[in-house]
C-alpha cells in the first residue's frame, strides 16, 4: 500500500480563495446591473394608453352614482367621492 501526500501553501490557497470571491462578486454585480438596465429599458418603452374623454365622463358618472347611493349612510364617503369625481 502506498500513501500520497498533498502539500500546498496556505498563502496560495488564500490567494485563490480571494480571487474566486472577487470573481463571483464581479459576476454578481454585472448580472445585477444588467437586470436593472433591462428593467429601465422596459419601463421607458411602456406607454400608458390615453384615456378618452368618453371613458373619463363614464368614470365620473359612476363616482357620482356611488356618492348618491351612500349619501344617507356615509356622508363623509359621499363628499369624498364627489370631490374625487370633480377633480380633473
Amino acid at each position: 500500500m502506498s500513501t500520497a501526500t498533498y502539500t500546498h501553501s496556505q498563502a496560495d490557497s488564500l490567494r485563490h480563495y480571494i480571487v474566486d470571491v472577487s470573481n463571483a462578486a464581479r459576476a454578481f454585480a454585472a448580472a445585477l446591473f444588467a437586470a436593472q438596465e433591462r428593467q429601465f429599458i422596459a419601463q421607458e418603452v411602456r406607454v400608458a394608453p390615453a384615456v378618452s374623454e368618453r371613458a373619463r365622463a363614464k368614470g365620473r358618472r359612476q363616482l357620482f352614482s356611488l356618492a348618491e347611493h351612500y349619501e344617507s349612510s356615509a356622508p363623509s364617503l359621499c363628499a369624498e367621492l364627489r370631490s374625487i369625481a370633480a377633480r380633473d
